[in-house]
């Protein structure tokens, strides 16, 4: 397994440690969220990677896919220019996604989307429109304390959160604009 901190890579045989088991994982997970691995794929590599015990075996199940997912691919950029944004239907969901409008609106509906991601991060910063997220029954979603202007974020997807479902984290700077965030309707 290659390392970006500059140290050594641990010998092929020595025991993995559980957050080389979760680091794989993500990893996976990205791929998957990327269209490079499909689920059944991704639940047996995810099943294998728990139960390594070595870095060779770890290293086995991501030596086929790219050390980073590409340009763009870890992050979702959605920013009006002449007409309103509405990402909406099927889609994969990246880890990370930025949401800026001026006048116009943005619509994020995650109720048909796919996820593989534990955690999702939505930047949204807003003018005078409004960015609204549209959360399936079941995801959490936290507003992170980094917001300003948070008496223009509405957020209503209060419902239960089931724990093996993803967590929305959202980090918002609307101006005059809104952040309104919901739960699908049933």
């Amino acid at each position: 397994m290659n390392r970006s901190d500059g140290q050594a890579s641990p010998a092929p045989g020595a025991r993995a440690a559980d957050s080389d088991r979760e680091a794989v994982a993500e990893r996976l997970r990205m791929a998957a969220g990327d269209g490079r691995i499909d689920p059944a794929e991704l639940d047996e590599r995810l099943e294998r990677a728990y139960a390594s015990k070595t870095y060779a075996e770890l290293a086995a199940l991501v030596a086929d896919l790219p050390a980073s997912g590409g340009p763009g691919a870890r992050t979702l950029v959605l920013k009006t220019h002449l007409s309103a944004i509405r990402q909406s239907g099927p889609w994969v969901v990246p880890p990370r996604i930025v949401a800026e409008c001026k006048m116009l609106n943005i619509l994020i509906d995650f109720t048909e989307a796919s996820c593989v991601h534990r955690e999702v991060t939505l930047e949204a910063s807003c003018g005078m429109g409004t960015v609204q997220v549209v959360v399936p029954a079941g995801w959490a979603v936290r507003i992170d304390p980094a917001s300003t202007n948070t008496a223009h974020i509405s957020n209503r997807a209060d419902g239960p959160v089931d724990p093996t479902e993803p967590v929305l984290t959202v980090v918002g700077h609307p101006r005059s604009g809104q952040i309104k965030i919901r739960q699908a309707r049933r």
